[in-house]
């Protein structure tokens, strides 16, 4: 299980043991199931007339890939309260092999669930070549053991 809120030390970084190679099945089911029309993301003669050349991976495929990346470190007995500040500085495509980097930058005692901590982490999405492709903050509620 993952870690309780006080092993969760500010400005304590965890990265993800996996990565995950996205594939293209991947990237046009995502997109279907979520009916996603932008063509950049599964119409590659469209595509090709872009500056990408090539399909893009759906930035919301990615947000939920990284997110489970960083569950096993940081949220695995977690809810979920949101996300925040998600930025997206590099594109991903079908092939890249996807990590996640996860820093504690606070955390704090709910004031309303007894037994619970509410931490924020910024998590990272890197690909093959360390770039970053996505990157967000989370706020979530842990427990205090």
């Amino acid at each position: 299980m993952s870690r309780s809120y006080d092993e969760l030390g500010i400005g304590d970084v965890y990265r993800s043991r996996f990565g995950r190679t996205v594939l293209e099945a991947d990237n046009v089911w995502f997109t279907l199931l979520t009916l996603n029309t932008n063509p950049i993301h599964f119409d590659a003669e469209y595509a090709a007339t872009t500056e990408w050349q090539r399909p893009l991976v759906d930035s919301t495929f990615t947000l939920a890939l990284v997110t489970g990346l960083s569950v096993t470190d940081v949220s695995e007995r977690a809810v979920n309260l949101g996300w925040r500040d998600v930025r997206l500085p590099a594109p991903v495509f079908a092939g890249d092999t996807i990590r996640a980097e996860t820093e504690v930058l606070e955390k704090r005692e709910s004031k309303s669930r007894p037994g619970r901590g509410i931490v924020t982490v910024r998590t990272r999405g890197l690909n093959q070549r360390d770039e970053v492709v996505i990157e967000f903050e989370r706020t979530i509620m842990v427990p205090l053991v």
